[in-house]
């Protein structure tokens, strides 16, 4: 009862938090003229990938516009200068909770920055659709936008501490959903034609397959078997549960993201450069052009490789073994297991990233075979981060409800 009690008080506040912060995208900033605004920026790619992390907020210039993008950036940034910076590295490794609170303070100083940034660059950008554009609403601007930017940086740390955990990750997984109401009134079904049903039917099919390769890909691990000097010592044994679980996919959903948006700079540049060759060059790399599928797919395996090195570190993982006594069979440890762990990622995370890259196809698939433009753009990013978020949600809960059964039994 007493863990039935704690898991609904957790569940109402991320549900309240959520709630609150999905009002602040309708509460818009005044001085624009947003009818001409939405009239113009329906077909801009850069600001529909935005809109999946804001949940429309870039469409209607709310006080949440920026919603939890500032707060990743500087997330990104921070997880960047710890490799970099032996400082920051030994904060977050040495000093406990003191040193990662010191980075999650840095974090923040970074969001309010990263948000004064956007916000003067979106301050700009809607010019032209600004009744009385001036130096005081840009000031105006810039107040509202990073300050519902770091009100947003506070609720995800809300329900991280206070709900079911995951706040950043929960609040995309919100703004993806209330998406997609507005995406489906787009399309207009006839029940009574054949070819409709046929298309349906093949397109519900191909949407399960990305659902379950989606799972796969979260799920998939390679585990590498480590055994103690204890368990050696004991006739060879060597303990099957013992191993180091490395997933096939460190990135998440990461890689696409930042695949996405890099290829949405393009459409950008095309609208803006007037150089004939310079322009002839971009063309290629335009959606359904010669070279946009390759490069999206270098893109995406290159990117699988940096959030991998960020993640994992196969030098401190060969440290930890030898720190607790354990090595890898047939492996000496030291130069010989680093380079063991280094190769086996470098094939994990090439898989992973191919993976992806099949997951990105898909859409392109389903829109030849069946004139359904549904997941076309970045509607598998969408399913990623929407089945990534709901397996990390539900193992959360799964967990958070073991651990207070097992505290009831201790009592």
């Amino acid at each position: 009862m007493k863990t039935s009690t704690q898991l609904q008080k957790k569940l109402s506040i991320t549900l309240i938090i959520l709630i609150l912060a999905r009002l602040g995208i309708f509460i818009p900033i005044p001085g624009i003229d947003h009818n001409s605004f939405n009239n113009n920026i329906n077909e801009n790619g850069l600001i529909n990938f935005l809109n999946i992390f804001s949940g429309g907020g870039f469409s209607t210039i709310g006080i949440f516009a920026l919603g939890i993008v500032p707060y990743i950036n500087a997330s990104i940034m921070m997880q960047l200068l710890t490799k970099l910076i032996p400082e920051l590295e030994n904060l977050q490794k040495e000093e406990g909770d003191s040193g990662r609170q010191k980075i999650i303070q840095i974090t923040r100083y970074f969001t309010l920055v990263w948000s004064i940034i956007q916000s003067i660059g979106i301050s700009l950008w809607i010019k032209p659709y600004v009744f009385n554009w001036s130096y005081y609403f840009i000031l105006d601007c810039i107040i509202a936008l990073s300050t519902g930017a770091l009100i947003i940086m506070w609720c995800s740390e809300i329900i991280t501490e206070y709900g079911i955990g995951n706040g950043a990750s929960l609040l995309i997984f919100q703004n993806i959903i209330s998406g997609i109401p507005k995406n489906l009134q787009k399309y207009k079904i006839d029940i009574y034609d054949k070819q409709t049903i046929i298309n349906g039917s093949l397109f519900f099919l191909l949407f399960i397959t990305i659902i379950i390769i989606n799972v796969l890909i979260q799920e998939c691990k390679r585990k590498i078997t480590i055994v103690s000097a204890k368990q050696l010592s004991k006739m060879n044994i060597i303990n099957p549960q013992s191993y180091i679980p490395l997933k096939l996919n460190q990135g998440g959903v990461m890689p696409i993201v930042f695949a996405s948006a890099t290829m949405t700079l393009p459409i950008y540049f095309a609208e803006k450069i007037n150089i004939p060759k310079i322009a002839n060059i971009i063309i290629l790399l335009l959606p359904g052009n010669l070279l946009y599928l390759p490069t999206y797919g270098v893109l995406i395996i290159a990117f699988s490789y940096f959030y991998t090195s960020l993640i994992l570190n196969p030098e401190d993982i060969a440290k930890n073994l030898n720190k607790m006594g354990a090595s890898i069979p047939s492996i000496r440890p030291g130069f010989d297991t680093i380079r063991y762990i280094n190769k086996i990622i470098n094939k994990t995370t090439l898989i992973g990233g191919l993976f992806l890259f099949l997951i990105a196809l898909i859409p392109s698939f389903i829109l030849k075979t069946t004139n359904i433009n549904l997941l076309q753009g970045l509607g598998t990013t969408s399913l990623l981060i929407l089945v990534g978020v709901a397996i990390d949600t539900a193992k959360q809960i799964q967990t958070y409800i073991i651990s207070q059964q097992y505290d009831n039994i201790m009592e």
